[in-house]
This record gives C-alpha cells, sequence and structure tokens, in this order.
C-alpha cells in the first residue's frame, strides 16, 4: 500500500509540473508572442506564425506536452481503481489537462495551424485568413492556459491530501508502562480508607456468646419509714 501511494504521490508531482509548465508556454503566447504577431503586417504576422509552429515540433515540446497527457491517463485510472487519497482532486487535474489542452489543442489549434501553412501569407487571401486565425486560435490558447493554472491547483490539492491521509501510529505500551499504572491506580486511595492486613486504628469486640449471664445481684431490702 506504501509503495502504491509513493507511486501515486511521483505521478502526482510529474503531472503538475508538466502542466505548469505547459500552462506557461500558453501563458507566454497569449501575453506576448500573438499580441507581437497582432502588430505586425498580417504577411509578416502569419509567415513567424508559420515558422514558429514548425519550429515548436520538437522532442523536448512534444514530451512534455503528450508526456503529461499519460501521466495524466495515468492517474484519472489510479485514482478511481485505487481509490488513492484526495482521488477527484486527481480526476480533475487530469480531466482539465486532457479535454482543455489535448482535446482543445487537436481540435482547435493544430486544424488552424495546418491551415494557415496552405495560404500564402503575402496574398489577400493569406491575410483573410490570417485575421480568421487569431480570432479563434487566441480564445482557444486562452483556454489552453486556464484549464492548466485550475490544473496545477487540482493536482496540488491532492497532494495536499494524501499528506493528510497519514495517521501516525500510537506508542507502544511496554510491559513496564503497565506494571507502572497499575501501581498507581492501587496506589490511590482514598484518605481515611482502611488498608487491608493491618488493624491499626480497628478495635475488635469479641461477641456475646450467649452461654455467659450477667451477674445476679440481690435485690436490697427496703427500709420502712
Amino acid at each position: 500500500m506504501t509503495n502504491t501511494l509513493n507511486f501515486t504521490k511521483l505521478l502526482t508531482l510529474t503531472g503538475l509540473v508538466g502542466t505548469a509548465l505547459m500552462g506557461g508556454v500558453f501563458y507566454a503566447f497569449g501575453t506576448a508572442v500573438m499580441g507581437s504577431l497582432q502588430r505586425m503586417p498580417a504577411g509578416q504576422g502569419a509567415a513567424a506564425m508559420n515558422l514558429i509552429n514548425v519550429r515548436i515540433q520538437n522532442p523536448l515540446f512534444l514530451l512534455i506536452f503528450m508526456g503529461t497527457a499519460l501521466v495524466c491517463v495515468a492517474l484519472g485510472i489510479i485514482a478511481l481503481v485505487k481509490d488513492a487519497p484526495g482521488k477527484w482532486w486527481l480526476v480533475a487535474g487530469a480531466a482539465l489537462y486532457l479535454v482543455g489542452v489535448i482535446v482543445v489543442s487537436f481540435a482547435v489549434n493544430i486544424p488552424l495551424n495546418d491551415k494557415l501553412a496552405t495560404f500564402d501569407p503575402n496574398s489577400a487571401a493569406g491575410a483573410a485568413e490570417w485575421l480568421n486565425y487569431l480570432a479563434k486560435w487566441n480564445p482557444a490558447n486562452n483556454l489552453r492556459a486556464v484549464s492548466c493554472a485550475l490544473g496545477v491547483v487540482a493536482f496540488g490539492l491532492a497532494l495536499a491530501s494524501g499528506a493528510g491521509s497519514k495517521t501516525t501510529a500510537a506508542p507502544a505500551i511496554g510491559a513496564g508502562s503497565i506494571a507502572r499504572a497499575d501501581g498507581a491506580h492501587q496506589g490511590a486511595r482514598p484518605a481515611g480508607a482502611p488498608q487491608y492486613g493491618s488493624t491499626q486504628g480497628h478495635q475488635f469486640q469479641l461477641p456475646n456468646p450467649g452461654w455467659q449471664t450477667p451477674q445476679q445481684v440481690a435485690p436490697r431490702p427496703q427500709s420502712w419509714q
């Protein structure tokens, strides 16, 4: 059981770090990169975006992007099957990344990237497509950033729930402790209570056996006045 909890904790930490890294990428695009490209002429902005879309498909990015997705799948299964501590936070964090990042990317952002690459950036059609691209790509990217931020919070709460579920073992009671407790119990006696085996403070009276008769005293004669 302990090994399973440690493995789940390691996976949760990995998912948290991966989600945070991807959230940082999406946040940078939403707050800096896309705003800069929008201020460029349409042809230059579209050409720069096409270059970014090609260069970002490198092993390091794909390792974090898809590796975090695999970790989230594993965490969701473990949370539901093994009843791990903070299971619903694990499920929430995994769902936020898988739906808010993976599904949104493959449903919206990646198709837009592929479509933009088919146009000549310097043509009128390319300029029109660039405006359409920005109108759809930016909101989807912002959704990915928010999903990552919420996923990090969920994974963090899952880790906190796992740490709070640990219980401390009660201290063992040895024979010496039991003997001392027993002695203390016997020594606790109300004040003035008699001690067994002691005759101090007691007077014993022999009972009247019944065959002893009191001494007969003869009545004194009455004097006549």
